[in-house]
């Protein structure tokens, strides 16, 4: 915990604002929520609809004008949530260190008002400016049919999200200096993709890497392991020297190649280790999916259901494997894609073309709906709670029966993986064993790292690592892995998810000691968005 204030942002939003706008008396009128008293004639008729270009130039000023006089009360009776922005206006006012606010509203655009604030942040006998823009939008009140200020977190500060706070005072966590595997720096603004992930090894390592926390103004959330988001810093503190497994020159690469796309997430491991490479998204909401993310992989996780048919002995990688254009199990169709069929093949060409039918015709011969998540446990190490270094999602492929248990087979239905897991899926099958991700050295906390119980035999990693190579040379995945050199192999995958116009393209694959994986929402095959980004993080490995 910090030892400043802290701003609660309750149900909406917190704003700025103490002075230097003068807008003379304003009438004041009740809040939305919070049962206060409306000054209104008893004649005058309840006004409806949006409200109109006077009404939002009033709305705004006035709410400006008492907001920057200091007046909590009125302020709040000018929104449609006086229960959240009066204690949020108070403590701003208050405890929360920010003073000398002047806000200067732009033209409107309809109902929204844009406006520029300038503040001072002051904590002891430090203090700095503070500048940014933001916004409000003025709408009709549901019950009293004012026009009154939506409260929404956004208003406060661009960056702030429900339920966060706003806190100035002794930084939670020194500041780090993270470098890479090879002592590169490795900041924000150059690798934008490792905010969250550098933020919260900052929170977790900052004191054991030897640093001094400075004073800060930060954003901190709802939930009291996520890290705080800093937006000023009043003094430095002493950063601490915090070593990762990254590789700032795949860093680049993976920022480069999530950058085609929209909804991109990518990540590389060293296969021998299990070393974090890189980790970089391309997402609109900020959100780590890389890591964090939950999605249906598709075909990609035919790795781990090809490791299973072998192990078991159904299936050989020179065996003959039957691939129809359908295949139906306990009353559910599937199809492979454009219903291509492989009159006369073996597994090795199923697995290469990925074709689906061939997988499902096998299931009725593995007499055990848990096989599968058992392979993807006990040999691939998903669903672990891995102790990376980082909060991550750690891979789920739950048991299931009948049709749900076929569709595992193929990575749809309840299967949940994320970058990070595929990649290590792919690592594993390259290196034989499971090696959990990490992302700073396990000497730094000696943390327990997760173990899977078993090793692929050679004999079904010799197959699976053949039948990936034989994928990136002349399979589904060829093009994409044209460009990259060395003793390579890959495996493609589209996930049909409910609503969107096209599928999620996945994509994972190895070169040498790199393993790396990527995912792409609505981005159609796998090898049509996913393989390229996979490709060039490949390269740069």
């Amino acid at each position: 915990m910090r030892s400043g204030a802290k701003v609660a942002v309750v149900g909406g939003v917190f704003l700025v604002v103490a002075g230097g706008v003068g807008y003379g008396a304003y009438s004041m009128v009740s809040e939305e929520t919070g049962g206060g008293t409306e000054i209104k004639s008893a004649s005058a008729p309840k006004k409806t609809g949006p409200p109109s270009a006077d009404e939002v130039a009033q709305t705004s000023k006035d709410f400006f004008a008492a907001w920057s006089k200091g007046e909590a009360d009125a302020a709040a009776a000018l929104t449609n949530n006086t229960v959240a922005a009066k204690p949020a206006l108070l403590a701003y006012r208050d405890e929360a260190h920010i003073s000398k606010v002047r806000l200067t509203p732009g033209t409107a655009a309809g109902a929204k008002v844009p406006f520029t604030a300038e503040a001072t942040v002051t904590y002891g006998d430090k203090s700095k400016p503070l500048s940014y823009e933001s916004e409000l939008t003025v709408v009709r009140g549901l019950t009293t049919g004012k026009a009154l200020v939506d409260w929404k977190s956004s208003v406060v500060h661009p960056e702030l999200k429900d339920g966060e706070t706003l806190k100035t005072g002794e930084a939670s966590a020194p500041p780090i200096k993270a470098v890479d595997r090879n002592g590169a720096e490795l900041t924000k603004e150059k690798y934008p993709s490792l905010g969250p992930v550098l933020d919260t090894l900052r929170e977790k390592y900052g004191e054991k890497a030897g640093g001094k926390p400075g004073i800060e103004l930060a954003i901190e959330g709802a939930d009291s392991e996520a890290p705080a988001r800093t937006l000023l810093t009043l003094t430095k503190g002493k950063p601490g020297k915090l070593p990762t497994t990254l590789d700032a020159g795949v860093q680049a690469a993976a920022e480069r190649a999530v950058k085609q796309y929209g909804e991109a997430s990518v990540a590389a491991v060293k296969p021998s280790t299990g070393e974090i490479l890189a980790v970089a998204n391309n997402r609109t909401d900020g959100y780590n999916a890389a890591v964090l993310g939950k999605q249906a992989p598709g075909s990609t996780m035919k790795i781990v259901t090809a490791a299973m048919l072998l192990e078991k002995g159904l299936a050989g990688a020179d065996r003959k494997a039957e691939c129809p254009k359908t295949a139906m199990y306990q009353g559910r169709t599937f199809h492979n894609l454009d219903h291509f069929d492989i009159p006369s093949g073996n597994f090795t060409t199923s697995f290469a073309r990925s074709c689906n039918t061939a997988f499902i015709k096998l299931i009725d011969d593995t007499k055990d709906d848990a096989a599968l998540p058992k392979t993807a446990r006990e040999v691939f190490g998903l669903g672990l709670d891995w102790q990376t270094g980082i909060v991550t999602a750690d891979g789920s492929v739950p048991e299931a029966t009948g049709g749900e248990a076929a569709a595992q087979y193929i990575g749809q239905g309840t299967v949940q993986m994320n970058a990070l897991n595929m990649a290590s899926v792919t690592a594993t099958a390259k290196a034989g064993t499971f090696h959990q991700p990490v992302i700073v050295p396990r000497s730094l906390d000696d943390r327990q790292l997760a173990t899977a119980s078993r090793s692929l035999s050679p004999t079904v990693h010799s197959q699976l690592v053949g039948m990936m190579r034989q994928t990136a040379s002349w399979g589904t995945a060829a093009k994409a892995m044209a460009s990259v050199g060395g003793d390579r192999g890959a495996k493609t995958g589209s996930a049909e998810v409910a609503g969107q116009g096209k599928s999620n393209s996945w994509f994972t694959g190895f070169s040498n000691d790199v393993a790396a994986a990527a995912s792409v929402e609505s981005g159609g095959h796998g090898g049509d968005a996913a393989g390229p980004l996979v490709a060039s993080v490949l390269r740069a490995g």
